[in-house]
């Protein structure tokens, strides 16, 4: 059995990570001592937690633990995203998963820095970035004979049916009232945007579809960049992968749309994914103009 096939009948308390995190560790790596370990909490994501566990004088064989977020397999299919993760480690574009337990999954720690709104426009970076788009949208999967359809129409439904209707709290309501249309707006919103796009013919690849800066990590020292967090992979249209990219430029929680790539930088970055996808050194100027 390879590591990444154990399963732990282990569920963690998202208030108790700290504990969750020995009794994983106690199963996949019981020679650790566990008066040597060490752990570093990171960032609450938005839909998980996240721990690092580490022996005295190991750091480089840190151990990530996340703890799926409550409720948050309303909107993410978790078992296809461990199985996307092992397809791309596979490949050699990602992490290796250790064990998987009740809720979440504990994985290989990747040096690497996260992007920033400097470093993702980088001449050294983005073109690692671009091509190694390239190479997973180019990714053949093993047993896939259905045809490819881009997955972007029902995860918006799904966003639609779980949204709030209506909240009891009156300041709520009217906030929610005041940020967000009617359903009924959404609903025709919907059905204009997918007549329209589908009519581009953009093809359908294996997309990651949430690279924002954070799910990008940079080696300088070797000079590469990895992907993490698989939880939207999915097949999808080729330029919603790349836009939502140059959209992350702008930043998540306060955007700067002033920080979104303009043009020159834009074609400069489809010529580096075109000469990738196309597997060729030379990418005409009518090819970029094409996809930009």
């Amino acid at each position: 059995m390879n590591e990444y096939e154990e399963h732990l009948d282990i569920t963690i308390d998202e208030n108790e990570i700290i504990e969750g995190a020995k009794d994983v560790i106690k199963r996949i790596r019981p020679s650790w001592p566990l008066q040597q370990l060490h752990f570093k909490l990171f960032t609450d994501g938005r839909t998980n937690k996240l721990v690092g566990t580490w022996c005295s004088g190991h750091y480089e064989d840190m151990i990530l633990i996340r703890v799926y977020g409550n409720n948050s397999d309303l909107l993410i299919d978790r078992k296809s995203e461990i199985n996307h993760i092992r397809t791309l480690n596979k490949a050699g574009y990602t992490h290796c998963i250790y064990a998987t337990f009740n809720n979440g999954f504990a994985y290989q720690f990747l040096e690497g820095e996260t992007l920033t709104n400097e470093t993702v426009r980088d001449p050294e970076v983005y073109p690692l970035i671009a091509r190694r788009m390239a190479q997973m949208h180019k990714l053949q999967l093993d047993n896939e004979s259905a045809p490819r359809e881009a997955f972007i129409w029902d995860k918006i439904k799904t966003f639609m049916q779980i949204m709030p209707k209506r909240f009891t709290d009156s300041l709520k309501q009217a906030k929610f009232e005041m940020l967000i249309p009617s359903y009924a707006t959404l609903e025709k919103e919907y059905q204009t945007m997918k007549e329209t796009l589908l009519k581009v013919n953009s093809p359908v690849v294996y997309a990651h579809n949430d690279l924002l800066l954070g799910n990008v990590l940079y080696n300088r020292k070797q000079k590469s960049v990895v992907f993490i967090d698989y939880e939207y992979t999915a097949f999808n249209y080729q330029a919603f992968d790349i836009i939502n990219h140059f959209t992350e430029f702008s930043g998540f929680d306060e955007p700067d749309y002033s920080l979104y790539p303009d043009e020159t930088f834009q074609k400069a970055w489809l010529s580096e994914y075109l000469r990738a996808y196309n597997a060729t050194s030379n990418v005409s100027e009518k090819e970029i103009n094409k996809l930009y």
